[in-house]
């Protein structure tokens, strides 16, 4: 499933939830469904910007993976384990979107996911911008990690569905 398919499901999905669902909060350190909503499509657009970093790069950059990097690219995807951040790059998410908000910002991406899609092979594969944990990543590789990450959270949609 493309990054592109995984947001029409997780917008379609939406139509399922109250608003009081969607904005619950089962116990402190946990998010509602909204606030992994609003997660998911703040990195995806982080993601895509990224890509775009890449296209209009104007220095090649030997630079490659982390071993981390190399290992989710390798299996395709993120361990199926609860992964935590840092605690300055953990802010809670916002929890005040209605369902419309959220439809609205998922369909914003899945247009500038289609924009990027037919070009991202395209760019200059030694063009490339700095992942935290995972090193050098390509336009490419950027592109393929929103839906990863996006694939990475439904474990967590199903776990706080259980929630509600």
């Amino acid at each position: 499933m493309s990054g592109k398919e995984l947001f029409l499901a997780y917008k379609n999905e939406l139509d399922k939830y109250t608003p009081e669902q969607l904005r619950h909060i089962s116990k402190g350190g946990v998010w509602s469904i909204g606030q992994m909503y609003d997660h998911i499509i703040l990195v995806a657009h982080e993601y895509l910007d990224n890509v775009e970093l890449c296209a209009t790069a104007d220095e090649e950059q030997p630079l490659g993976k982390t071993q981390t990097g190399e290992q989710l690219f390798k299996t395709g995807g993120f361990p199926p384990i609860k992964i935590r951040l840092p605690d300055e790059m953990n802010a809670p998410p916002n929890n005040s979107d209605s369902k419309e908000e959220l439809r609205n910002r998922i369909e914003k991406l899945i247009e500038r996911l289609e924009q990027w899609e037919m070009k991202v092979d395209a760019i200059n594969p030694n063009h490339k911008v700095e992942h935290g944990g995972f090193g050098w990543l390509t336009a490419k590789e950027w592109y393929d990690l929103i839906e990863m990450h996006s694939r990475h959270h439904l474990r967590q949609k199903e776990e706080l569905e259980g929630y509600i």
